[in-house]
């Protein structure tokens, strides 16, 4: 593998494991503090990345950046911003004809095996994609509300309250309020990147149109 070629992959791949270690280590002083405080148990770090308290954490982040993809694919194949390198162009609404595509009959020699046939199969990989990121969205909201149940409940539990149900959870302005301000953030930032990439450039971003493009003609129109 050439190194050169993956380059992108690989420095988001070692960023993100760099900042959940930090994420890990920083949670877990912050989680000690609180427990010496009142009196409770320490964790080692084995313990804390194991716990509920980290999961959650965790978990209502990563759905949050995995709603915000699903949506974005979802809303850039029937809606456009003109000028914007992150729309197609006015007027390629939908999600375009099989000769567009490249498939089926349109496949070229090296296309994917799954794009040159019909039926299910080209379905699937036809919206793999989203389904990809719908599935990590739901599986990681779910872990979120799971781990989320646990601590709620220990909360409640050190006021000598009755533990609730997962679905009561699901339910709790706690769970929503955890949702919610991520996917708030999460959508802010996809706006500006589709409004700001109108009027502003970066060279050499593939996030960008070229320099001297104008601001009213998308990427795609100056190919």
């Amino acid at each position: 593998m050439r190194i050169k070629e993956h380059a992108l992959s690989l420095v988001f791949a070692a960023a993100f494991s760099l900042t959940l270690i930090g994420q890990s280590i920083a949670g877990l002083f912050s989680y000690n503090e609180e427990q010496a405080a009142h009196g409770a148990t320490t964790s080692n770090w084995i313990e804390y990345v194991t716990s509920s308290d980290f999961v959650v954490d965790v978990a209502e982040n990563w759905q949050s950046e995995f709603f915000q993809f699903f949506l974005f694919i979802l809303a850039t194949v029937w809606f456009v911003q003109r000028g914007s390198p992150e729309s197609k162009k006015v007027g390629d609404e939908g999600p375009g004809s099989d000769k567009d595509q490249f498939i089926g009959e349109y496949a070229h020699t090296d296309s994917p095996a799954w794009a040159k046939v019909r039926g299910w199969r080209l379905w699937v990989y036809s919206n793999s994609l989203l389904i990809t990121m719908g599935a990590i969205f739901l599986l990681s909201w779910l872990a979120q509300a799971i781990a989320g149940t646990t601590v709620y409940n220990s909360e409640k539990a050190q006021h000598g309250e009755s533990a609730i149900t997962l679905g009561e959870y699901m339910l709790s302005a706690d769970f929503w309020n955890r949702t919610l301000q991520n996917w708030q953030s999460e959508l802010l930032a996809v706006g500006c990147m589709v409004a700001f990439s109108i009027y502003l450039r970066q060279r050499g971003s593939a996030e960008s149109k070229p320099v001297g493009v104008p601001h009213d003609q998308t990427s795609i129109e100056s190919d």
